[in-house]
This record gives C-alpha cells, sequence and structure tokens, in this order.
C-alpha cells in the first residue's frame, strides 16, 4: 500500500512558477513509477508528466507542458517532484499524482496506475 500527499499548489500570475511535491509512504517508494495528472473543471483528467521507477532517467510530457514542466524524483526522500514555469490559465485545476508497480504498459493512461493523492489546486490567472 502507498500513500500519497501532494503540496505546493496556489494562485499564481500567467508567466508563474510552482513546485509541486508528491510525498510517498512506504519502504518502496523507489520501485514505482511516478505521474503527475490534472483535471480541470468540467473536464476529464489528463497526463501531465510521468517518470520510471528508480533511475527516473526516462521522463514522459504532455505536448502542452512539453519545455515548460519538469518530472523529478528523490528516492531518498520519497518524494516526486512537478517543476512548472511559464504557467498559463490553461494549466488551471486539480492536481494529482500517481503512482504504479510497473514500468510496463502506458505511462500516459490513468487506469495504469495503482495509486492516486487526493490532488492539489492550481490557479492560473491571466
Amino acid at each position: 500500500q502507498v500513500q500519497l500527499v501532494e503540496s505546493g499548489g496556489g494562485l499564481v500570475q500567467a508567466g508563474g512558477s510552482l513546485r509541486l511535491s508528491c510525498a510517498a509512504s512506504g519502504r518502496t517508494f523507489s520501485s514505482y513509477a511516478m505521474g503527475w495528472f490534472r483535471q480541470a473543471p468540467g473536464k476529464e483528467r489528463e497526463f501531465v508528466a510521468a517518470i520510471i521507477s528508480w533511475s527516473g532517467r526516462v521522463t514522459n510530457y504532455a505536448d502542452s507542458v512539453k519545455g515548460r514542466f519538469t518530472i523529478s524524483r528523490d528516492n531518498a526522500k520519497n518524494t516526486v517532484y512537478l517543476q512548472m514555469n511559464s504557467l498559463k490559465p490553461e494549466d488551471t485545476g486539480v492536481y494529482f499524482c500517481a503512482a504504479r508497480g510497473s514500468n510496463s504498459g502506458s505511462a500516459y493512461t490513468g487506469r495504469e496506475y495503482d495509486y492516486w493523492g487526493q490532488g492539489t489546486q492550481v490557479t492560473v490567472s491571466s
């Protein structure tokens, strides 16, 4: 069982930055591939970024955030991060982190993930 707790959301002006954190419980954090998803009001949840287990050398991003967002992990701290720069109003939403027990399958699909956090609100004003 893995419990995930997100933090770092808030209100920011367009062009600003935020850093989200997701702290995981349990001793096996390193073995989980991690992902970030978001859901805007009235919209479906969508993939944002993912990072593989252990080394974290492989990352994936949605086209809408490439070049602006960076996902990283610190296995010693059981934490995954999402650095968000050059934020736009369309980045507004609730951001969720998620964990899956395998690097196989699609990192882009929410149903591949086994555990989810409660979400943190990000609001970007224009």
